[in-house]
């Protein structure tokens, strides 16, 4: 009868040791803090559980522009090669169909001019225009929105991509129709001037319409709106316009890439003039660019 109360004692439910007056705690027996729970251990890991873990450190712009850069060419290279033709021959056929109402002259280099840049605006900005409005649309941004890649990174890497992807199109067009209307081809090397500069400035613009525009259907209306802008504003000879149609066409960000083409057929170039085109364009495409990245930041919150 007496061992009982003792083995009860010693079991650690009671946190007694059995002895009157002695506590487990004042005896050192290892059971009594281990069953209440208040351990240091304990407490440690619950503390730990409940700190969120660090996040990856921001990549840099150059990097991250460079990567978003190569997945838009690839996939663009895969998805819109059809459509490049589709812009060079548009192009050509537009030049053709000129020849027999221009004969030569500077209307003949605004004609080729402007046909040139026009494959540069069907791509960077009515396509870029499509693929941001369907990107917003389909949830596409949050998946940008979710790595850690900086908003100009993904602009400046998507425009770069369609702009570039231009180049042998834009290059053909100004060939074909140097053959075409007889222009000389010694200065065309400007092109790897105004296909950036030109591309740059449709781009951003293209990707600010597609940004902000609430429906997808209406990103496509506006890439189709600002494509034609550049076919009217481009193509047709500017001596020909309205005084009120010549003011649209100076707010045209490919004007100036036009004009500085168009200059370079020239027997004896004004560079100064050239310089000063591809300048303005040079600052339409920093401001085009900087709209778009504000309407990316602003459509990823959302």
């Amino acid at each position: 009868m007496s061992v009982m109360p003792a083995v009860s004692g010693v079991s650690g439910v009671s946190g007694t040791t059995g002895v009157p007056g002695v506590s487990g705690a004042s005896a050192g027996l290892p059971g009594a803090s281990g069953v209440s729970g208040t351990s240091g251990v304990s407490g440690d890991a619950g503390e730990a559980g409940d700190m969120p873990a660090p996040l990856a450190a921001r990549a840099r712009l150059f990097p991250a522009l460079v990567a978003v850069y190569r997945a838009q060419l690839s996939r663009a290279r895969v998805a819109r090669i059809p459509l490049l033709f589709v812009a060079t021959f548009q192009s050509i056929g537009i030049m053709i169909l000129m020849r027999g109402v221009v004969d030569g002259g500077s209307e003949a280099r605004s004609v080729v001019a402007g046909s040139s840049v026009l494959v540069v605006a069907f791509v960077a900005l009515n396509l870029l225009a499509q693929y941001f409005g369907q990107l917003r649309a389909s949830g596409g941004l949050d998946h940008y929105a979710t790595l850690p890649v900086p908003p100009s990174a993904v602009v400046l890497g998507a425009a770069a991509a369609y702009a570039s992807f231009t180049v042998p199109g834009t290059a053909v067009t100004a060939v074909m129709g140097s053959v075409l209307f007889q222009l000389p081809m010694t200065n065309l090397w400007i092109l790897l001037a105004v296909i950036p500069l030109s591309g740059a400035a449709l781009a951003g613009l293209g990707a600010a319409l597609g940004l902000l525009a609430p429906r997808q259907e209406l990103a496509t209306l506006c890439g189709q709106l600002g494509m034609s802008a550049a076919l009217l504003l481009g193509v047709l000879p500017a001596a020909r316009m309205p005084q009120v149609v010549s003011y649209a066409r100076d707010l045209l960000p490919s004007t100036y890439g036009v004009e500085a083409l168009a200059r370079s057929f020239d027997g004896q170039p004004d560079w100064w003039v050239v310089c000063a085109d591809l300048g303005v364009c040079a600052g339409v495409a920093v401001v085009s660019l900087a709209a778009a990245t504000w309407a990316y930041r602003r459509a990823a919150v959302r």
